[in-house]
């Protein structure tokens, strides 16, 4: 589900549904008319958001953000191993010249805004790699972006050079099984996979986690399996 209307996708939206399901959500944030959301994620990322309800918990969660309090981890799919397993990724974060869909990486922050992304390898698969991805900032497309900056776009992601078989040699019964691993997977290889904030009202810490959906579990399962017939 798209998160908001925006060009191409004026209906079926997050917010839409927000404005049929509740009245008087807070509508304004950084100037922009968007009941209801403090962040958001990309179309064709599945995981977890937390929507406010009134402008009290709209600012308090606004400033956590701010803050870099929230706690957010992702689990992506990447192509190849990111080496070292373990790290952060940093640099100014802006929209491409040549394609102003696209994100990239800049030295100085004349063109971008200063981002950071942890990461940790989880399971390596020879030719890709599971791996968690922690938020300290939340730039557009930070995460995809930031993994294509070091080598490592996420699998299937067709805006960032996924979608095309960057490890191994794309032939025979292999492209064959990449190609049914796309059709699994038909989006990037991304889920927001856990959420952590203090509550508006009580204070206390709230953490929520989301399981991967079917059809990352299934393209992982995939990439598994073949990795147990090799070795």
């Amino acid at each position: 589900m798209v998160v908001h209307p925006a060009h191409g996708n004026w209906d079926g939206t997050l917010v839409n549904a927000l404005v049929y399901h509740f009245q008087n959500l807070p509508t304004s944030r950084n100037g922009e008319i968007r009941p209801g959301l403090v962040h958001r994620i990309d179309k064709d990322t599945s995981g977890l958001m937390v929507i406010a309800k009134t402008e009290f918990a709209m600012t308090y969660l606004a400033r956590q953000f701010f803050e870099h309090t929230i706690e957010r981890t992702y689990n992506a799919l990447t192509w190849g191993i990111p080496e070292p397993p373990d790290g952060t990724i940093t640099g100014f974060i802006g929209r491409s010249v040549k394609d102003r869909k696209v994100q990239v990486i800049y030295d100085d922050e004349t063109n971008g805004k200063w981002a950071i992304t942890h990461y940790k390898t989880l399971e390596t698969l020879r030719y890709v790699a599971l791996v968690q991805c922690n938020l300290e900032t939340g730039r557009t497309h930070q995460i995809r972006a930031h993994l294509k900056h070091i080598g490592h776009p996420l699998f299937n992601d067709a805006m960032y050079g996924g979608d095309r078989i960057l490890r191994g040699n794309p032939v025979g019964s292999y492209k064959a099984f990449v190609e049914n691993a796309f059709k699994l997977l038909p989006r990037q290889a991304l889920h927001a996979k856990s959420l952590g904030f203090t509550h508006p009202r009580t204070k206390e810490w709230l953490q929520f986690d989301s399981p991967l959906p079917d059809d990352f579990q299934a393209a992982l399962d995939k990439w598994r399996k073949l990795m147990d017939n090799v070795q």
